[in-house]
């Protein structure tokens, strides 16, 4: 759990010292990474304490032990995103080689694509393939040899050093931000000390307390050491329940940042949540579930009882994708809040979305020349979608489930949207899709059963789309052969699965892949 205030009232002197603080402790923690990095894989936890004793005298044992965590999950940070840099240059080689390997103009299947369409392109890809293995070969050396790159203030910030026109800035001005992004003024919280947080120290009335390093005590206005600015803060967000965790002595960690491009002071307080209980799927499901299909610009979301009826209408959450990464966390967060409360007015304890992962999707050696397929399919925040949902819904007592997405918004639209428009509706295909998800983790299948057809079982007369009757008798059984001659030659075996309705939850017969269920996946309460 994160909030963040703003600190109001500062004085000239208070944002004086509060400068200081920051930069010498940014200049610690710079120092304290470089040494990290230089380690690489031969850190232990006696290097951890040496590193930890050297930064004591120049701040205090707290301040030492914040850095040396911060610089610590830091360089973890990169060697995790070097991970995925090397599994990323993976897919895109194992996806030029197989493309080279068709003919020129082959079509491609549903799993993978065909050749190239050209011999132009054929051969600029060959040597795109040459480039990103010379960069796999690179990224695995760094690997392996546990080496790093990591810029203290963001390669973003810094590569705009370069490019000051283009930003609309002056090089007094990006060498304020640059600044304010290398300071370090943050502290882990410790239960049990007053107020959850012995360094910086925040009062329930608001007062702001700071322990200073050792270099800069003389400039302390309080006992021991400490600095109280003039200013006071106030939660807006969840202010009781932090209150009461500041009152119980329990840990809360602060973070004291200075925005440069609004010129004002901010301080953000951070806890842990316990983990929730396991919930099992049919307690959770014993209200109904709320299907949500996740798109680039909207959730679709439609309510279903308890036999997978939809009930009610089906419900649009906007939200926009656009400007910097703080927005569009906003954005997500909005549509969240407006979908957990509207399963909450009806009683819902349960929502099923989409497992998605677009991690292989995302790479331009698959959908080269779909640009706008591969921009649409980046911007959507997966990851980020699914565990903002799991811990907002755990603070609200709902259930997320997690379902396979296969197919989803093909079969809803085939089988639920015609049904569900009517004169005053209009479905659409995401709302299908919606039911489609929150049928698949109530465990019913996505299709409808319907009536045979009328004339012959090559359906001329269209699609099955009447739902048979709960008092139809053999609706859920094979139909039934008519004694006599057949009017046509039938083959040995055919129609022995004609009542096996399992054959819609994948692309081939369940009876040659055995029998399928959708196992649900509980990502919290």
């Amino acid at each position: 759990m994160t909030i963040r205030t703003r600190l109001n009232g500062l004085t000239p002197t208070d944002e004086k010292v509060l400068a200081l603080v920051g930069a010498h402790l940014g200049s610690l923690a710079s120092r304290d990474l470089r040494a990290r990095c230089n380690e690489g894989l031969s850190h232990s936890a006696e290097s951890w304490a040496m590193r930890k004793r050297s930064l004591t005298p120049m701040s205090s044992s707290r301040w030492a032990g914040s850095l040396t965590r911060a610089t610590h999950d830091q360089w973890a940070l990169a060697r995790r995103s070097q991970l995925a840099h090397i599994k990323r240059l993976e897919a895109g080689i194992g996806m030029i080689r197989h493309r080279l390997s068709q003919p020129i103009r082959a079509k491609g299947t549903k799993k993978a694509p065909g050749g190239y369409r050209s011999k132009h392109e054929w051969f600029v890809k060959s040597r795109r393939l040459g480039v990103l293995e010379e960069r796999l070969v690179a990224a695995r050396t760094d690997w392996e040899a546990g080496l790093v790159r990591v810029v203290r203030g963001g390669k973003g910030l810094l590569h705009t050093r370069h490019h000051l026109e283009a930003a609309r800035t002056d090089e007094a001005h990006w060498r304020t931000r640059w600044e304010a992004e290398r300071w370090f003024c943050q502290a882990d919280g410790e239960s049990g000390k007053p107020f959850g947080n012995e360094t910086i120290r925040v009062a329930p009335d608001g007062e702001v307390s700071i322990k200073l390093p050792a270099p800069l005590a003389p400039l302390a206005n309080a006992p021991r050491g400490r600095y109280v600015p003039a200013g006071r803060v106030r939660f807006a967000h969840r202010g009781q329940e932090w209150t009461d965790r500041v009152r119980a002595n329990r840990a809360v960690a602060y973070r004291i940042h200075y925005d440069a491009q609004r010129g004002r002071w901010y301080l953000t307080a951070s806890w842990q949540i316990p983990p929730a209980p396991a919930v099992p799927p049919a307690m959770a499901l014993s209200s109904g579930v709320v299907g949500v299909d996740m798109n680039a610009d909207h959730l679709a979301a439609w309510r279903l009882d308890t036999h997978g009826n939809p009930i009610g209408r089906p419900r649009r959450f906007p939200f926009t994708l656009n400007g910097p990464a703080g927005h569009r966390d906003a954005q997500v967060r909005h549509a969240l809040t407006r979908l957990l409360r509207w399963a909450q007015a009806y009683g819902i304890r349960a929502i099923a979305v989409e497992d998605l992962d677009f991690t292989m999707e995302k790479t331009r050696e698959k959908h080269g020349r779909k640009r706008r397929f591969r921009q649409l399919v980046s911007v959507m925040p997966t990851s980020g979608f699914r565990s903002r949902l799991t811990s907002m819904a755990a603070a609200r007592g709902i259930t997320v489930i997690a379902v396979d997405p296969a197919y989803t918004s093909r079969w809803g639209a085939q089988h639920w949207r015609k049904p569900l428009t009517g004169e005053t509706r209009r479905t659409t295909r995401h709302d299908a899709a919606a039911v489609a998800i929150g049928r698949r983790a109530q465990g019913h299948p996505i299709r409808r059963r319907t009536a045979p057809p009328p004339q012959h079982r090559s359906d001329a007369a269209g699609h099955r789309t009447v739902q048979a009757g709960p008092g139809a008798l053999g609706r859920e059984e094979p139909r039934r052969r008519d004694p006599g001659p057949r009017t046509r030659s039938v083959p040995p075996g055919r129609g022995a699965n004609a009542g096996d309705q399992r054959a819609q939850d994948r692309s081939v017969h369940a009876a040659e892949q055995g029998a399928w269920r959708q196992d649900p996946l509980l990502l919290g309460l």
